[in-house]
């Protein structure tokens, strides 16, 4: 890895899964990623947003992420992938609940 990088990302097992993440922090690559390429953030705008990370520690996020594009659009899609199963597999208690309200409304009986 390139010394500037190096200085400001790292990877750490037991830490955010062992994945790239901004030194010091719980903050990862892929997330400065997201924020930047799908939220349409600029890097001021993430650090404005996160001010404990300096505008160097998104650049090298960012360069990162392009020098390691496969890994981390494969993590990315990984992490997407598992949060529509358990979205798909684990039901809302706050839908059941709204279902099940709306559903006492409707037998109201009349008088």
């Amino acid at each position: 890895m390139d010394s500037t990088i190096v200085n400001h990302i790292e990877m750490t097992p037991g830490i955010c899964g062992g994945k790239p993440r901004i030194a010091g922090h719980r903050i990862r690559v892929q997330d400065i990623v997201l924020w930047h390429e799908r939220l349409g953030y600029s890097p001021d705008e993430i650090v404005s947003k996160y001010p404990q990370l300096t505008m160097g520690d998104v650049y090298a996020a960012l360069a990162y992420y392009h020098d390691n594009l496969e890994t981390i659009q494969r993590d990315i899609a990984e992490g997407e992938t598992l949060a529509h199963s358990l979205e798909q597999n684990t039901p809302s208690k706050l839908l059941q609940k709204l279902i099940a309200r709306d559903d006492s409304k409707d037998s109201i009986s009349s008088c």
